[in-house]
């Protein structure tokens, strides 16, 4: 019988495993697209679930929950790319008091020529290194801990 200190360390090692997984993902890919693109890898994120998003946009709540991060980091990155002409912000028509944000004509061009590169350094450093299963069971896994993507924490909330 495995003692209690084993099988914790065994669970310790499992998320150590998976958090640096993750750190050197998401750093390796944004470096490398970034170096290619000019873009942050944050925005295209960004500007990929606008472009997801009936009408091309999602209000500010909706898309930082869907982001996994905060609404005062979301309105940052927003003003970010409102810079470059990628996204506007605009009142809900149905509640003024909703702020949206739009993807733009000039957000879609640049999503469209930055998407193979992005699909490139996603490859090159991340699916060619896994079988087509494990690609499945990390979808599966990532699933089981935030839910859908199109879904993630939108259960009874507004906005």
């Amino acid at each position: 019988m495995e003692s209690i200190e084993s099988a914790s360390l065994d669970v310790q090692r499992s998320v150590r495993s998976f958090s640096s997984a993750a750190r050197w993902l998401t750093e390796q890919v944004g470096q490398e697209f970034r170096r290619e693109t000019g873009m942050w890898q944050i925005h295209y994120e960004l500007l990929s679930r606008l472009s997801e998003a009936p009408e091309g946009q999602l209000s500010l709540t909706k898309l930082a929950r869907r982001m996994g991060i905060s609404t005062s980091r979301l309105s940052h990155l927003v003003d970010r790319t409102r810079e470059h002409g990628w996204v506007e912000r605009a009142p809900d028509p149905v509640d003024r008091r909703i702020v949206l944000a739009r993807l733009t004509s000039a957000g879609k061009v640049a999503l469209q020529a930055a998407a193979p590169l992005h699909l490139a350094c996603v490859r090159s450093r991340f699916l060619d290194r896994l079988t087509p299963a494990q690609v499945e069971q990390l979808r599966e896994i990532s699933e089981a801990l935030i839910g859908p993507v199109d879904q993630q924490n939108e259960g009874g909330s507004a906005g």
